[in-house]
């Protein structure tokens, strides 16, 4: 979870106390996938601006799949993934207060902005966003207790455990809900992936550029993940998401996003939390994928997309890649 405290325009220093995965995603997805359901956010950036459309632009398989609402599981899900490499962990639960109430939310929308821009923002506001993600990774450090040395949060290994997770994420809730993609759109995607790892500090060609090669990336990983047993179990924090108070009624949803996000883990994964990981909760969790995206699929475009996102749409139409 590295790249989370780069997402945080001004990460937290020394908090103290128990914290772990949340910050991320409710703030980031909430704004950047269902903003446009109601929720509030910051100006949008960048799209049709002559012809800079940032880092992917509307021939891109990036800007099919990134604006839909479905995403949001997505984006839980790559936090759970993040969440099971130590360093990853522990560079968040020594140096941010995500969870603090009296700043959490500021936080989320800060995330929400970094999370837009990298997607859907010019170039130069792209490099503007990604110099401050490098600086802070490059002047925040954590300890590892399994080595007894300290690290930067700029940590290669970490920071590339950070990327495929969101990747494999955002493709595989993307497909098992479906949203319709080629096994050749999927291996664009992750290959358009590599833009996004270089804005945080990665070579591009140091993360996978198929689905074939994050697979086996992910495989070669796993013997050196677990959960870190001073971090909070993330079901337990769902229960009470630092929501402001004008979405307080949304609380009691977290919790049922997050076993739905728990569930679209790998089986692997599910395990390392200390859950049951069967073939039923695959199925189960596919089915309601899909029963979601179909169901947000009824509502109006206008409502149903962030403004960031419809107006990617606007201008993939123009390129005869999408009906707005």
């Amino acid at each position: 979870m590295i790249a989370l405290l780069g997402y945080l325009p001004e990460a937290d220093r020394g908090a103290g106390g128990r914290t772990g995965p949340g910050g991320f995603v409710l703030g980031a997805w909430w704004e950047a996938g269902m903003r446009g359901t109601g929720g509030t956010g910051g100006p949008d950036h960048g799209l049709g601006d002559g012809l800079d459309n940032g880092l992917f632009g509307p021939e891109s398989v990036t800007w099919r799949v990134m604006g839909e609402p479905i995403l949001l599981i997505g984006g839980f899900r790559a936090l759970l993934l993040q969440g099971l490499h130590p360093r990853a962990m522990r560079g968040v639960t020594q140096n941010s207060a995500l969870l603090d109430p009296a700043e959490a939310w500021a936080r989320f929308q800060r995330t929400t902005d970094f999370v837009r821009v990298r997607t859907f923002g010019t170039t130069a506001e792209v490099a503007k966003a990604g110099a401050r993600v490098r600086r802070i990774h490059a002047t925040l450090t954590a300890f590892d207790p399994d080595r007894g040395e300290r690290f930067r949060l700029d940590d290669p290994d970490a920071l590339r455990w950070v990327h495929v997770g969101e990747v494999d994420s955002y493709l595989s809730v993307a497909r098992r809900a479906g949203v319709p993609l080629s096994d050749a759109d999927a291996d664009r995607f992750v290959a358009e992936w590599r833009r996004a790892a270089e804005v945080v500090g990665l070579r591009g060609d140091d993360v996978p550029g198929s689905v074939a090669e994050l697979r086996d990336y992910m495989e070669a990983q796993r013997p050196g993940l677990y959960f870190v047993p001073e971090a909070s179990h993330p079901l337990l924090l769902s229960l009470n998401a630092p929501l402001p108070l004008r979405l307080a009624a949304l609380k009691p949803a977290f919790p049922v996003i997050m076993m739905l996000a728990f569930a679209s883990l790998p089986r692997w994964a599910r395990r390392l939390y200390g859950l049951p990981a069967t073939p039923l909760g695959d199925l189960w969790a596919s089915a309601t994928l899909k029963t979601l995206h179909r169901g947000l699929g009824l509502v109006p475009a206008q409502m149903r997309y962030s403004p960031s996102a419809r107006r990617a749409r606007e201008v993939m139409a123009a390129y005869g890649g999408v009906r707005t």
